[in-house]
């Protein structure tokens, strides 16, 4: 893998291991946010915060990754895709996209080895970048985007988006890549302070591992 750092912006922080009540909350944020429940006001999870980051969309240090020549890629699953399965980010980058925010949605980017799932694995299980990277495998597109932004759910360390990104960089090396997840773990409670809590910071290959700073 050639790239070692990537930018990333995110909305959103839980905290998995703090009890506060604001902490909890956070937690039943995520829950939503991963399942992609439909809320009280009878909206799905993507749409709601789709509609939040267009409503207030220039106060977000990440604005201007979603312009009108941004593509958006959702992050594959750490499984294989099969027909019918919920996969969350592509339901955030359409929501992202019917609110005007990026210019198309493009699914070049799949799992071809499935991997262990991250929060089901103890932190030394975990895949590292390097397995995302080679688990995965980009569909040229008819085009070389001016610009992509690769979109999760929740990042934990950012091993998936490492990985994912110098894929992607292969198949487009004159593109710019960024990544963007709607909500990002806070595993020391210590760092957890807001549920919204919106940054731009970067992933970094560190040894074998990913860093993810903030």
């Amino acid at each position: 893998m050639k790239i070692s750092e990537v930018e990333f912006g995110s909305l959103l922080t839980y905290s998995p291991h703090g009890n506060s009540v604001k902490e909890e909350e956070s937690k039943a944020v995520m829950r939503n946010l991963k399942n992609d429940n439909v809320l009280s006001s009878g909206i799905l999870t993507s749409e709601y915060f789709a509609r939040a980051i267009k409503k207030d969309i220039k106060k977000f240090p990440f604005a201007n990754y979603f312009n009108s020549n941004t593509i958006l890629v959702p992050t594959p699953k750490s499984s294989l895709l099969k027909p019918d399965t919920l996969w969350v980010p592509r339901r955030i980058t359409t929501a992202l996209i019917n609110n005007g925010l990026g210019k198309a949605s493009e699914e070049c980017l799949e799992r071809v080895i499935a991997l262990p799932k991250s929060s089901k694995s103890i932190p030394a299980n975990r895949p590292k970048p390097l397995q995302h990277y080679e688990s995965m495998r980009v569909k040229k597109l008819l085009f070389d985007p001016e610009e992509i932004v690769l979109v999760d759910d929740v990042v934990t360390r950012g091993a998936t988006i490492l990985g994912a990104v110098n894929r992607l960089a292969e198949v487009f090396p004159n593109t710019r890549i960024r990544a963007f997840a709607v909500m990002r773990t806070m595993s020391n409670p210590e760092e957890f302070s807001e549920i919204v809590d919106p940054c731009v910071g970067t992933i970094r290959l560190s040894g074998e591992n990913a860093r993810r700073k903030p």
